[in-house]
């Protein structure tokens, strides 16, 4: 099979040329998939997108024109790809589920840590031989109250991890997890109830119509005062605006995030050059309470080898005429 791969990185085409083994002809282009570079898929049987590409209804259209008939995702998040569109039109979608959401959960805590106890900052200073702990008081983790938005397998593991914190645990989902509730004593609140009540949040659940700006300025003026919210999820669920006015008010005490809603274009990219025209990114770059990562909570070895051994999968299923445990319906994925 002819596969085009896009947004294709450097640290990633090792990973999947060793699982792929020349079985499938693979080539990898650096552009991401959008209305424009749609055209350079013509003669692919199929094309291979990560997270920030753009496979909206008018992109799927351009591909099915030119003959694409399957798309795989490195990815679990899908919310760039119009599934419905692509089932109604022909193609078939396939996704990265579970490469590894312990680098997601364990990424987590360490924004959680960094941030609360000024690791960055520590560091800072003493690079500049300022050995002064004035700015650097932090709280303990211990004993405090700690807001899951989202249980499936990465929030499942992080309410393992800050339950041997010590820390009192609350969660919000669709469903209930029983065994969180019988076994790590989760008490599944409202979300504005656990906004509430929570010393720490953390967003782990997908991207959709229902959790778009779900963390706004109402629930921001109802957290505790000094919260700490961290987000490893998708950056469109928190309203941008609002999670900065919220931190120059003092409504929210700390923000650390490993995405952002306008991120695409300028992550996985080196700015350092061009810079970058977005200034509500600068803004909140610029906050003393802000700890930013580019995206790469998943960016582990074995995260890495999972998503290219799952990539691979996809295309062989397709190849041989197998069903694919991993092709997109209209099922909704669970972080």
């Amino acid at each position: 099979m002819k596969v085009l791969v896009y947004s294709a990185k450097d640290f990633e085409i090792d990973h999947l040329k060793k699982v792929n083994d020349g079985k499938h002809n693979l080539k990898f282009v650096p552009e991401a998939l959008n209305t424009t570079t749609a055209v350079m898929a013509a003669g692919f049987d199929a094309i291979c997108i990560f997270s920030n590409d753009d496979a909206s209804l008018v992109v799927l259209e351009i591909l099915k024109d030119l003959g694409v008939k399957y798309i795989t995702l490195r990815s679990t998040g899908y919310n760039n790809v119009s599934v419905k569109s692509a089932k109604r039109i022909g193609l078939k979608v396939a996704y990265a589920p579970e490469y590894s959401p312990h680098a997601i959960a364990e990424h987590t805590v360490g924004l959680t840590l960094a941030l609360n106890r000024k690791l960055i900052l520590a560091n800072a200073q003493v690079h500049q031989y300022n050995f002064m702990l004035d700015n650097l008081i932090g709280t303990e983790i211990f004993g405090k109250t700690v807001g899951i938005f989202g249980t499936g397998r990465i929030g499942s593991i992080l309410v393992k991890i800050f339950h041997a914190f010590g820390c009192k645990v609350l969660a919000n989902d669709i469903e209930r997890n029983q065994y969180l509730e019988n076994h790590y004593e989760v008490e599944y609140v409202p979300l504005e109830v656990l906004c509430r009540r929570s010393d720490i949040i953390s967003i782990n659940t997908p991207l959709t119509y229902e959790t778009h700006h779900v963390f706004n300025e109402t629930l921001f003026s109802v957290m505790k005062k000094g919260a700490l919210l961290v987000n490893t999820a998708r950056g469109g669920i928190v309203k941008t605006n609002d999670v900065i006015t919220a931190l120059k008010n003092g409504n929210l005490g700390g923000y650390a995030t490993d995405v952002y809603e306008q991120e695409r274009g300028v992550f996985f990219k080196d700015n350092r050059k061009s810079g970058i025209a977005d200034e509500l990114l600068k803004e909140l770059i610029d906050l003393p309470n802000v700890l930013l990562t580019p995206h790469h909570a998943f960016a582990t070895k074995e995260a890495l080898e999972r998503i290219a051994e799952t990539t691979i999968y996809n295309l062989d299923c397709w190849e041989e005429g197998r069903s694919c445990k991993n092709e997109l319906g209209f099922q909704t994925i669970t972080l």
